[in-house]
């Protein structure tokens, strides 16, 4: 069995989610958006309805082990995180990153990227382990330092004894999809599973392949699976995870969710659907409007949706993304009902040339001697890369874990203006507004129902949580500046 720690089955989970999918469905996707810019507008927070959907806590990315710069190449020096790092950095990282700053838990998931940065194998070449001594005893630390429930495990590629090419890197497919190979694929899998909750690594999500439809990656960890051949592999391997791990949440197809080929297919077989517990989206670095004008649930069954991948692909970032960021994290709740949603990556080092696109932060590997980059960043020490992290951080710090989305009535629905309101699980109010606009401030009224106090705190590019005084409810006026997010905490 994985090793969990309390927290409501995986099924009560689900089917809370779908059922109160169900309630939303009829409202806030309905309406249209405006485009235009506005000045102000008026909010009502619907505490006095329905709940929504819960909300289980965000997830990231762990670089657990080497990557060549813009993602090219498997280098052999380990250089990864926690790893690199410095004790105290370790511990630094832990509590103001993966716990942003809470006494109690920040993130509630990392995505493991197995055959990426967790590519060790066993003699066989048939099962993953830790590629360095160290790996498993830092994932495990690192996971119970900074509270986290569990990994989110997915393969970037099965492990070499099963692929047409035996390596990992460029595209391959699985090396036979007859019965028996897929059950022996199927059984490694839960194999590594087994490897990591008995290392002290628990397991809360799992999924068969990120991005499966990309073929002829040259450089890169990957396979590639047609949609006859994913659902081939999928039926053969869910039911054996689902037996061996039945709270683990089973995730497809990591890319396309239900609505490309693979999901399509796999809609159309009963067996393969009552393995799939959630449709996973790759919507990396979209501007956060496509959640107002697509919907992600009309085809999926009543599954949850959710994005486990954003990041901006062209290595950069900006003052007006880093408010899209945190616009996508509420679009994605707020229209598509989604429980969770992941961020790439915690830490990338100062070299990769990735890494301001992709991470919250950067560490400086004990091998990196170029100090013209970074030049008072210590070996082993990291720090913050603000547009990213500022985006996110309000989300891990003020919704915890299980809060409860509830809706809003707006006056009109803007796309650089957004609110998304929920409960803590002690029933505390919460609501987040934002102004994504660059030059101009916006006034929201919001009516919250309750005569109670509400404590502000900004983020934004070069914010993090500056606390902006209290305002008195019910109704509180506020004018939020230019690139701009606000959390509004009832206090006592």
């Amino acid at each position: 069995m994985s090793t969990h720690r309390s927290r409501p089955s995986r099924r009560k989970i689900i089917g809370g989610i779908a059922a109160a999918g169900a309630v939303a469905a009829v409202s806030p996707f309905a309406g249209a958006f405006s485009a235009q810019a506005a000045a102000s507008g008026s909010y009502v927070i619907r505490y006095d309805k329905k709940r929504q959907q819960t909300i289980l806590g965000l997830g990231f990315e762990i670089q657990s082990d080497s990557i060549g710069s813009k993602n090219d190449g498997l280098p052999k020096a380990v250089s990864a995180v926690p790893y690199d790092l410095t004790q105290s950095e370790r511990t630094r990282f832990y509590r103001q990153m993966l716990k942003a700053g809470r006494s109690d838990r920040g993130f509630r998931y990392c995505r493991l990227a197995m055959g990426l940065y967790y590519r060790g194998l066993d003699d066989s070449r048939r099962h993953m382990r830790g590629r360095y001594p160290e790996q498993d005893e830092l994932l495990a630390d690192m996971i119970k330092q900074a509270g986290i429930e569990g990994t989110s495990v997915e393969y970037w590629s099965p492990a070499p004894a099963f692929k047409s090419n035996k390596s990992y890197l460029g595209g391959g497919r699985l090396a036979s999809f007859a019965r028996k190979d897929l059950d022996a694929l199927g059984d490694a899998m839960v194999a590594d599973l087994d490897h990591l909750t008995g290392n002290g690594i628990p397991v809360s999500m799992w999924g068969l392949q990120n991005e499966p439809r990309h073929n002829n990656i040259q450089n890169y960890s990957h396979c590639h699976y047609n949609a006859d051949q994913y659902l081939a592999a999928f039926k053969a391997v869910a039911p054996k995870v689902r037996a061996k791990y039945p709270d683990v949440m089973i995730m497809a197809d990591s890319i396309d969710g239900w609505s490309g080929a693979i999901g399509k297919k796999l809609s159309k077989d009963p067996d393969a659907m009552s393995h799939i517990d959630a449709w996973t989206y790759h919507r990396i670095g979209t501007d956060s409007n496509e959640q107002m004008t697509r919907n992600f649930r009309s085809g999926a069954a009543g599954k949850p949706v959710f994005n486990n991948e954003f990041e901006y692909l062209d290595f950069k970032t900006s003052d007006w993304r880093c408010i899209n960021t945190a616009q996508s994290i509420m679009n994605w709740m707020v229209f598509q009902d989604a429980p969770t949603w992941f961020w790439l990556h915690a830490l990338k080092p100062i070299g990769n040339g990735e890494g301001a696109g992709y991470s919250l932060g950067f560490w400086r590997p004990p091998s990196d001697k170029d100090f013209s980059r970074y030049p008072d960043l210590k070996p082993g020490h990291w720090t913050w890369n603000p547009q990213n992290w500022n985006a996110v951080a309000g989300f891990v710090k003020y919704m915890p874990w299980d809060s409860v989305r509830y809706m809003v009535d707006e006056s009109k629905r803007l796309s650089d203006q957004r609110i998304m309101a929920w409960k803590t699980p002690s029933g505390k109010e919460v609501f987040a507004v934002t102004n994504r606009s660059k030059t101009e401030s916006f006034t929201y009224t919001v009516d919250t129902q309750t005569s109670a106090p509400f404590e502000g705190h900004r983020y934004g590019p070069k914010t993090n949580d500056q606390r902006i005084g209290s305002k008195k409810g019910p109704k509180l006026t506020l004018t939020v500046p230019p690139l701009s997010i606000e959390f509004w905490v009832r206090g006592a």
